[in-house]
């Protein structure tokens, strides 16, 4: 027997991989959506995202990916994983999403294959973007400059593309590389910790989905999970996940504050 079967949950409720079937949809980040799909659809052109280390950019990425259908956009989800990427590597990458079939070696060609590209979707009635993650890596002035250029392709319905760049607080920096791309942000939104309140849902809401209908955590340890991962959403995930271990070992039926403070210790989130 695990935990699983202990507390009667169909799945692990606290895993950090992003399973769009977990996705809380708070009013932050339903508000978020609502500013980005307005930005898309009124061909605006740059949306930015910004939040700390385990804020729910990479979840709201994927949900917002989700909410693009095909019929009416065509999109696509880009996570950069290196700072040692290139202006070449990044438009070979954004001509193979956006559908591409010829993708040339030669810079000036494959700006003209993008081009063509993105005017073949305006004139099919979608919309063009490219959701971009951990942009922050990309600490180039030489590769801000690019994104302007690409901004620059208008038609007489707006934007040809539209990107939404999400990012750690560093992005600010990595946007100021180029003022006149910084001066072409038409939303940005940060992503704030969760309040104590929003933790208590959060927590349940993805218990439900895991299949417990009962309130396995106390709110005193809602109250010690908010404290100790001051509503970072990945932080909570992981204390959670350790607490229904930790009660499975000692086989208790509901997590109090003293488990909490444990796994705190455990984690060396408890100084």
């Amino acid at each position: 027997m695990d935990y699983l079967e202990y507390y009667k949950l169909e799945e692990h409720p606290f895993s950090n991989v992003v399973d769009s079937r977990f996705y809380w949809n708070s009013p932050q980040q339903s508000e978020a959506v609502v500013k980005l799909k307005y930005a898309v659809d009124t061909r605006k052109g740059l949306a930015v995202v910004i939040g700390n280390i385990g804020a729910g950019k990479t979840t709201l990425a994927r949900k917002i990916l989700e909410e693009f259908d095909e019929e009416h956009y065509e999109a696509a989800l880009l996570v950069i994983i290196h700072s040692s990427v290139s202006s070449e590597w990044l438009f070979k990458k954004f001509a193979i999403q956006l559908g591409v079939k010829n993708v040339s070696d030669n810079k000036i060609e494959l700006l003209g294959e993008i081009y063509r590209r993105l005017h073949e979707i305006n004139e099919e009635g979608k919309r063009a973007v490219v959701l971009m993650d951990e942009v922050q890596m990309l600490n180039s002035r030489e590769i801000m400059e690019e994104f302007r250029g690409l901004l620059n392709m208008e038609s007489s319905d707006g934007k040809m593309v539209n990107f939404v760049f999400f990012g750690l607080p560093d992005l600010e920096k990595v946007l100021a590389l180029d003022e006149p791309l910084k001066q072409r942000v038409a939303i940005r939104i940060k992503l704030n910790a969760y309040s104590e309140d929003d933790t208590r849902q959060y927590i349940q809401h993805r218990m439900k989905v895991a299949g417990c209908n009962t309130d396995v955590f106390t709110d005193k340890a809602i109250s010690m999970i908010f404290k100790y991962s001051n509503g970072i959403p990945r932080l909570i995930n992981t204390i959670c996940d350790n607490a229904l271990l930790e009660g499975f070992l000692f086989k208790n039926t509901v997590l109090d504050d003293s488990i909490i403070r444990t796994v705190a210790i455990d984690l060396g989130l408890e100084s």
